[in-house]
């Protein structure tokens, strides 16, 4: 039982992972716009500053969780998943057992 209760944990964690890599991205594209505009209209400022710090953090946490991501790999169980029932025609001559 442990097996597949890890399996589905893990399944779970490389979700959560690419779901936080796509939360990345969009702060990076956020602070990029914000970094620029800033740098436009007062260059050199704390503003401007403070969006390039956060840029670069964002630029880092995306680059760590990219990393993870791509160490994990899905384990082979030898068997495919089905998420479904079994896919059975019913019979259609029923017997009544005696």
């Amino acid at each position: 039982m442990a097996p597949k209760t890890e399996r589905i944990q893990f399944l779970r964690a490389v979700r959560q992972l690419r779901r936080i890599r796509s939360f990345y991205a969009a702060a990076i594209l956020l602070w990029t716009g914000s970094a620029a505009l800033t740098g436009w209209q007062a260059p050199g400022s704390r503003q401007m500053w403070v969006s390039i710090l956060l840029l670069a953090v964002f630029t880092a946490l995306l680059a760590t969780a990219s990393l993870s991501l791509r160490r994990l790999t899905v384990p082979a169980t030898g068997q495919p998943v089905h998420h479904a029932a079994p896919h059975k025609l019913p019979s259609t001559r029923r017997h009544a057992h005696a």
